[in-house]
């Protein structure tokens, strides 16, 4: 399975509040431009503020521009807002306000997992290679003060692996960009791909099923990825700023954000590439270290040149283009290996930008998790990374005022060196399928190495 990827207009005033974004009521004060038009679809912004800017001065600027102001995060000055007038982004400035809708075409739906049986009194961690490659068969201290996010598709909380996992009370829906902590909020609907993550992390050690890395830690389901199987920057942004405002000890992120595979930090894209920089710094600044995937695409995401495709034209790539959050500062970034471990052919890689690698498994040795109603397999970057968000659990477990800085050096400095392959041809044609830099204790394939259990 790849990388989960391809995954209201009222004139308001904002109040701040305490938490994380601005609730919203009727306000005749700010009224729109004269010329305000309606022609076009309603679309979901993304817009930037300078920093400091007070919740009524964002609604007033997105007011007179023909939107309106649905959620504010003052902490990171980063407004999610909706127009249905064409010029809407022209009047705030191409450089402040993104639609990513506006980029994406058609739908992509979200790829079944393999079927692995429905939910069973059988013990099946027997199948759990995964687990055993990185030491989490043995048993473990988990601490249940520590609280993961898992911002994805969704948590199915009555799994009888993860029900006594899954914390309603911190879980919250953000597809619209401002969270929704009803429960219908943050269930999954239409992917299966939330509890896999879910289960690889926490799934619950009682001799039935599967069992997570970290079994014991609670988790918090928080919705990101729509039915379309689409994450985007607003969705990704209100999940960050959930975490933080939760204070959420770590959180997994098995996506990159659409509308790109990489944004670049240029021109529009940059209102996408700033606003999560500022979600994912504001995080870690309240104790929140984040995991995410490399990627499927077997890119290297160090050295990003040459052309690409999306339905706007064409788009040139250059250094300032990273994967989103994975290529970003602080963030943890996973690479994914086989049973062999070595790196699984989809697997991104990129000297400076991988971490850490882990089990995501290859064709025909796919990953063993839960599934709602019962368990499936899956193969990829996103399986990977919930393998080291649950040994940053355990970890966190045994060091709980550790910083996301002192937890990241921990999974970084205990990891395993795996040295680059000294052949690469995967598909025995007499070609490297790609290259390995850097050195055995640190390389563009592995990172510092395989990830441990404590």
């Amino acid at each position: 399975m790849p990388l989960l990827r391809r995954t209201l207009a009222a004139a308001v005033s904002v109040a701040l509040v305490a938490t994380t974004q601005v609730t919203l009521a009727v306000d005749a004060a700010a009224e729109p431009r004269s010329g305000c038009s309606t022609s076009g679809p309603t679309l979901r912004y993304v817009v930037l503020f300078d920093a400091g800017t007070a919740a009524e001065d964002a609604k007033l600027d997105t007011t007179v521009a023909c939107g309106s102001l649905t959620g504010y995060y003052a902490q990171i000055a980063v407004g999610i807002a909706v127009s249905a007038d064409p010029a809407f982004a022209d009047r705030m400035g191409r450089d402040r306000a993104f639609s990513a809708r506006s980029v994406t075409a058609g739908e992509r739906g979200n790829p079944p997992l393999s079927s692995g049986g429905p939910v069973a009194p059988a013990d099946r961690t027997g199948e759990q290679w995964n687990m055993t490659m990185i030491g989490a068969d043995r048993e473990r201290a988990v601490s249940a003060d520590v609280l993961v996010g898992v911002l994805d598709s969704g948590i199915d909380a009555t799994h009888p692996d993860l029900v006594a996992a899954v914390d309603p009370t911190v879980s919250a829906g953000c597809l619209t960009g401002v969270a929704d902590p009803r429960p219908a909020a943050w269930a999954p609907t239409t992917s299966p791909h939330g509890t896999h993550v879910a289960g690889l992390i926490a799934a619950a050690d009682d001799g039935r099923g599967i069992t997570g890395v970290a079994p014991g830690v609670r988790l918090a389901s928080v919705k990101v990825v729509d039915d379309a199987g689409y994450v985007y920057p607003e969705a990704v942004i209100c999940g960050l700023m959930w975490a933080a405002a939760k204070r959420m000890t770590v959180t997994n992120n098995s996506y990159f954000v659409d509308p790109w595979l990489l944004t670049c930090d240029r021109e529009a894209e940059h209102v996408v590439f700033e606003a999560v920089r500022r979600a994912v710094d504001y995080a870690s600044i309240r104790g929140v270290l984040t995991v995410a995937a490399a990627s499927n695409e077997n890119t290297d995401l160090a050295a990003p040149s040459g052309e690409t495709a999306d339905s706007r034209g064409r788009r040139t790539l250059d250094g300032s283009c990273k994967l989103l959050p994975g290529g970003l500062r602080g963030v943890v970034a996973v690479s994914a290996v086989g049973p062999d471990q070595v790196k699984s052919g989809y697997s991104a890689y990129g000297l400076g930008v991988v971490d850490v690698t882990a089990p995501g498994g290859e064709e025909g040795d796919c990953v063993l998790s839960t599934v709602p109603g019962g368990y499936g397999t899956a193969c990829g970057t996103s399986m990977a990374a919930p393998h080291v968000t649950g040994v940053a659990a355990l970890l966190a477990g045994q060091q709980p005022y550790a910083t996301p800085q002192r937890l990241a050096r921990a999974l970084t400095g205990q990891a395993r060196s795996l040295p680059c392959p000294a052949d690469y041809d995967l598909d025995g044609v007499a070609g490297q399928d790609a290259y390995c830099t850097g050195y055995a204790r640190y390389n563009s394939f592995y990172g510092h190495g395989l990830v441990r259990v404590p």
